[in-house]
């Protein structure tokens, strides 16, 4: 079962075919199981990770529900990442990076850029979700400035403007590091998907989730799993 408002957790399942024992940064966790990102990958696939969420309200849950990974109860703007993947044995080559942060208070641009100053150069992601939320505004340019920093990066954009339910809420970029990701699939994921995108009112097209088609693959029935 998939767990994420939008198929974040498809896309990871399906572009890193169903790998086991990986592990992830999620920043912005807010619930642990209802519309998250990770669940499925740590409760299904054996993930561990570290989890980024502001509102400590969320310890109970995240002890109870997600044992397996480090939680950080903290403004993301400010944590020490480099420290933390040090102190976590965190590998350089990680699995899956989320941010899902609020782009008008700038949260979320300043949480990239951290990351894009300390950690990095060292630390390098098979996949990344990155909300840049522009169907509420244009906040800080945080979308042009993002793509910027992940094309920097070595990134490819595999979806570019996902939307959920409806063409308007245009929210999401996602993305592969070509260096870490069967970049055959990748290719056929984006090409099969080519079609799928709708013209918009906001960034002239977007995808919606509930479209996007995944390849066939040898893939393990997550419907099988508790």
């Amino acid at each position: 079962m998939y767990y994420s408002q939008a198929g974040q957790d498809e896309f990871i399942v399906n572009v890193l075919q169903s790998k086991q024992n990986g592990f992830f940064l999620e920043i912005g966790s807010h619930d642990p199981v209802r519309i998250n990102n990770t669940y499925t990958l740590e409760k299904n696939f054996n993930w561990s990770g570290i989890m980024v969420e502001y509102l400590a309200g969320y310890a109970p849950l995240y002890k109870e529900f997600r044992p397996n990974s480090f939680h950080i109860l903290e403004d993301a703007t400010r944590v020490d990442y480099k420290k933390i993947f040090e102190l976590t044995n965190m590998p350089f080559k990680m699995d899956y990076l989320q941010i899902d942060l609020e782009v008008n208070n700038r949260s979320t641009l300043t949480t990239l850029e951290r990351l894009d100053a300390t950690i990095f150069d060292t630390y390098t992601f098979a996949t990344v979700t990155f909300e840049h939320d522009i169907y509420t505004g244009n906040h800080f340019d945080t979308r042009k400035i993002s793509r910027e920093i992940f094309n920097k990066r070595g990134y490819l954009p595999v979806f570019q403007d996902v939307c959920d339910h409806s063409e308007g809420v245009v929210f999401e970029d996602w993305y592969v590091h070509p260096d870490l990701v069967d970049m055959d699939y990748v290719t056929a994921l984006i090409t099969n998907n080519s079609k799928n995108y709708n013209n918009n009112g906001i960034t002239g097209k977007s995808i919606n989730c509930q479209n996007i088609e995944y390849p066939s693959a040898d893939l393990k029935n997550l419907n099988t799993l508790e």
